[in-house]
């Protein structure tokens, strides 16, 4: 049997081969990896996509062709928009503690105005039957706290007025007097919460849609983010092709010539 020996030159030649192909094979790897982010987005997203509003087709339909932000001015925008809408939410709050202000100056408000005195009337069971205390002193305090521990927005204001009455008619019997003016002013803080009502669910939902467009601009920056990535991917692909080609192409070249060689050989 014949046996072929390889050259010094020959060895350098696979050696450099093997070194062409170990960096494909890496360069395959890290795309995999790219690749498998990609898909990982896009699953998550369609997800999202599908456990959204029977709206979002039709805002689908409203977002193509608009204009991405970039992050810089979505920071800004955020922001701007949160300065806006703690001036506006600052502005209800004001009216609610005009609400507040008439409640307080009613003639049957003076049991309300500071904390119940448990201990000085001797009412040993309070605490048993009220979860939590509150009272209209309390309530303008928190109201006016400039070390931001004060109320956030106007239906936490709300809720904690009720909870002054609902407390005082859950601790004092029906048809005591205090159990008969927590009642009264309960109703009538109803009334004027009515009237003041149609601008905080405005707000609210003014600040819902806010927050819905930020996310979606968040969306449309990721996707083009990822749109980016995709091509980079593209090109890298391409790249790692055509280096394969030409190594194909060497490699057919020097087997032809390794035959013509042997020929040649023989033909001695």
């Amino acid at each position: 049997m014949e046996t072929v020996t390889m050259s010094t030159p020959d060895i350098a030649e696979v050696d450099q081969f093997r070194c062409r192909v170990d960096e494909i094979f890496q360069k395959i790897d890290k795309l995999e990896k790219k690749v498998n982010e990609v898909e990982q987005f896009y699953l998550n997203a369609n997800k999202k996509k599908k456990s959204s509003s029977k709206g979002n087709s039709i805002r689908e339909e409203q977002d193509k062709g608009r204009h991405v932000p970039s992050i810089k001015k979505q920071q800004q925008d955020a922001s701007q928009r949160e300065s806006t809408a703690a001036k506006r939410m600052q502005e209800l709050m004001r009216q609610f503690g005009t609400i507040l202000r008439q409640i307080s100056q009613h003639k049957w408000a003076w049991p309300f105005m500071q904390p119940v005195d448990v201990k000085g009337l001797g009412l040993h069971d309070y605490y048993k039957v009220i979860e939590k205390p509150m009272d209209l002193g309390t309530i303008k305090n928190q109201m006016e706290a400039k070390d931001g521990t004060g109320y956030k927005n106007v239906r936490a204001i709300c809720a904690d007025v009720r909870l002054v009455f609902d407390n005082a008619m859950k601790y004092n019997e029906e048809g005591s007097d205090v159990h008969l003016m927590a009642k009264t002013l309960l109703e009538k803080f109803e009334e004027k919460w009515q009237l003041l009502l149609p601008k905080v669910t405005e707000e609210e939902k003014r600040r819902e849609e806010e927050e819905a467009e930020a996310q979606l601009n968040i969306q449309l920056v990721r996707e083009a983010s990822h749109a980016k990535r995709v091509q980079a991917i593209s090109n890298e692909l391409y790249e790692v092709d055509t280096h394969l080609e030409q190594l194909r192409e060497t490699v057919v070249q020097k087997c032809s010539c390794l035959s013509i060689d042997r020929l040649d050989q023989q033909s001695f």
